[in-house]
């Protein structure tokens, strides 16, 4: 098919985030990035969650709500500590609501604020 490419402009790139490798197609104007793809990330720590964020909105990206943000590029990305996914998924369907309701006041999410709630 023809993708309104030229000559010479490239037409695949592999690539590697986290250890996984990809492979990227280049549709030309017509395919831009939106939110039907994107990386997520989990965390272990608030250091590893900041370093992240840090690195892709500080490198011309943007924030978003509940732990997702964009590059520059405009790729969403989530960076989702894994307590935060054990929170909102807590058996005690109380905590896991109030865990839930923290999230949905931050952006990058503070791992200390998420487990104060949990634990109300």
């Amino acid at each position: 098919s023809d993708l309104g490419g030229k000559a010479g402009d490239v037409l695949t790139v592999e690539f590697t985030v986290l250890g996984q490798r990809f492979v990227g197609l280049n549709g030309g104007p017509a395919f831009r990035f939106n939110e039907a793809i994107s990386f997520q990330v989990f965390t272990d720590t608030q250091e590893e969650t900041d370093r992240y964020w840090n690195a892709i909105v500080g490198g011309g990206g943007q924030e978003s709500m509940c732990s997702w943000c964009k590059d520059k590029f405009g790729l969403s990305w989530q960076i989702a500590p894994r307590t935060l996914i054990d929170a909102v998924n807590d058996p005690d369907t109380a905590a896991a609501k109030r865990a839930f309701d923290a999230m949905m006041t931050m952006k990058k999410i503070d791992i200390a604020t998420i487990e104060a709630a949990r634990r109300g």
